[in-house]
């Protein structure tokens, strides 16, 4: 394509892009026929305001918003975390050829996790040993930091040309400047935590793995960019550690990034890592790089024809098979509500948040799940409503998670822990279980699926109510699946099975049209395992009893 010709496309883009901002902004628009200037009447706080368009008959925006789903540019969000990249980086050339494959179909906003390293012969992210390092400077024992600079050095000297190589280490003596800096706060203050840490990390790990992947593929002919952290369009609350994306805020500070797109084939940037709207590092929690590709794909879904992709090393199957080996089936659809279920309850799909983030705005953005080594291969489509599938097992996934913990509260108390939880500390990884009565008073039982948080705010439980009990060394099967409910008998069939190999089911829920059957069993040796074993192998006869 010509020059000119490029630009008049970039400037129809930018009109389309434009028009469509609008119609997100204002709630209301009203064509108003009397009036011979092309204009259209909006609302904004109640009032009645006009905007005129003095190039453009009204006729020509009214026909493009019609056209506009359909035209969109398409743009993939791509995710690569840190199995993706492999130790040092060792899977980059594969990488690079799946990105080459997505940017044939549409332009790509590529999102990069931490990289793995060895250290005292294990294998760890690049964001734990940062938060290593940080806590040893706290603790007035620092260890070595030059560790988190030199596995990017080494990376650079594999993958990059001499010029790109020099431009790059520029960048890496500032990001490390940076890191020496908050290493220092840690020392003076005797604390790691909140901007000091988010700043480390941000330095030594997903920003600067952005940086150099960009580097990358614009050595290997790709026509790629990154985002600035100066102009980082991902603006989160001040909850350093845990930080709360706003979406609002963030569409303020997306034009750098909109802007990189239009002019490349493809965007590196880095996940995990947010700002705040007066310029500090945060952190999303754990798994906060599924969120930045989510985020970035809600940013963007006013602009562009946006689907997310997760690139890891199976798409999604009906156990994990590090526990299951008989019968795996590939899942080839998931609702949100699915795939959101299985994260919680054990299967490493993508991050639960994600999805609701997606969800709490209103969203329907396709996710795929993609086998990096065969793209071509398997892949689960996630998305609001799927198809239902008549041939398929409603049970889609069994899965389990260990060190778990059952809270016992008063009902009435439980609702206002619940409303804490949730609101306040934006925590909600826990489910609550049908409730029972003791001496006329309902009891709320909650499954809490991380006991090592409840340990850590005991104090903070209790205070809601001085009778709750809270057990310890719990752990669940999960059976998920949107229309399990149709079965007969499967709560039954799926119990009985559990029994069978003798093991010790101590509660049992299943709601009515519920999507998940919750099996709680003691957390101790193989049990967890050895139920998902049992009740996965018993899959294709509940399906018969469909």
């Amino acid at each position: 394509m010509c020059r000119k010709h490029k630009d008049g496309f970039r400037r129809h883009q930018k009109r389309r892009r434009d028009f469509l901002t609008f119609f997100t902004i204002f709630s209301k628009v009203i064509v108003i026929p009397e009036i011979e200037t092309s204009s259209l009447m909006f609302t904004i706080n109640n009032r009645e305001a006009f905007l005129l368009f003095p190039i453009f008959n009204i006729g020509n925006y009214l026909q493009l918003a019609s056209e506009i789903s359909e035209q969109m540019t398409p743009l993939t969000v791509a995710k690569f975390g840190g199995s993706a990249l492999g130790l040092e980086g060792a899977m980059i050339p594969q990488i690079v050829d799946r990105i080459k494959q997505l940017q044939q179909e549409s332009k790509v906003v590529t999102v990069f996790s931490a990289p793995l390293i060895e250290y005292n012969s294990k294998i760890i992210s690049m964001t734990d040993m940062a938060i290593y390092v940080g806590r040893s400077y706290a603790s007035s024992t620092p260890v070595e930091i030059e560790v988190l600079r030199e596995i990017y050095e080494r990376i650079s000297s594999k993958y990059l040309d001499s010029h790109r190589r020099h431009e790059f280490l520029d960048t890496l003596d500032n990001f490390y400047r940076q890191v020496i800096i908050s290493l220092k706060q840690a020392a003076e203050n005797r604390r790691f935590v909140d901007v000091i840490r988010s700043r480390t990390l941000a330095y030594s790990g997903e920003v600067t793995m952005s940086y150099l992947m960009d580097y990358v593929m614009q050595s290997i002919g790709l026509k790629s960019s990154h985002v600035l952290i100066e102009k980082w369009p991902i603006i989160t609350d001040d909850n350093f550690e845990a930080a709360n994306f706003m979406v609002q805020e963030s569409k303020h500070y997306a034009d750098h990034l909109i802007d990189l797109i239009d002019h490349s084939d493809v965007v590196s940037m880095g996940g995990f890592i947010g700002k705040t709207v007066d310029g500090l590092e945060t952190t999303y929690e754990r798994g906060g790089s599924d969120r930045t590709a989510v985020d970035i794909a809600i940013l963007l879904h006013d602009h562009y024809d946006v689907k997310i992709d997760f690139e890891k090393d199976s798409a999604v199957l009906s156990a994990d098979p590090r526990i299951v080996k008989e019968e795996l089936e590939y899942i080839q659809h998931l609702s949100y509500n699915e795939a959101k279920l299985a994260g919680m309850f054990g299967m490493k799909i993508l991050d639960p948040i994600a999805i609701k983030e997606i969800d709490d705005n209103n969203l329907d953005i396709p996710i795929v799940i993609t086998d990096m080594v065969k793209p071509n291969g398997n892949i689960t489509m996630i998305k609001k409503k799927p198809p239902v599938l008549e041939q398929a097992n409603p049970i889609k996934i069994v899965t389990g998670k260990r060190n778990c913990a059952m809270v016992r509260i008063e009902s009435t108390a439980s609702s206002h822990l619940v409303a804490s939880l949730q609101l306040d500390r934006q925590y909600h990884d826990f489910v609550k279980l049908s409730p029972y009565l003791i001496d006329d008073t309902e009891m709320t039982r909650l499954l809490f699926l991380d006991a090592d948080y409840v340990r850590r705010h005991e104090r903070y439980i209790r205070a809601y109510c001085p009778k709750t009990e809270i057990v310890y060394g719990r752990g669940v099967v999960t059976l998920i699946g949107d229309e399990m409910w149709r079965v007969p008998k499967i709560a039954s069939t799926a119990s009985s099975t559990v029994s069978e190999h003798d093991l010790n089911i101590l509660n049992l829920d299943a709601q009515e049209e519920t999507s998940r059957i919750l099996i709680v069993v003691e957390d101790k040796e193989t049990n967890v395992a050895d139920a998902v074993r049992a009740i996965h192998s018993t899959r294709m006869k509940i399906h018969g009893l469909k």
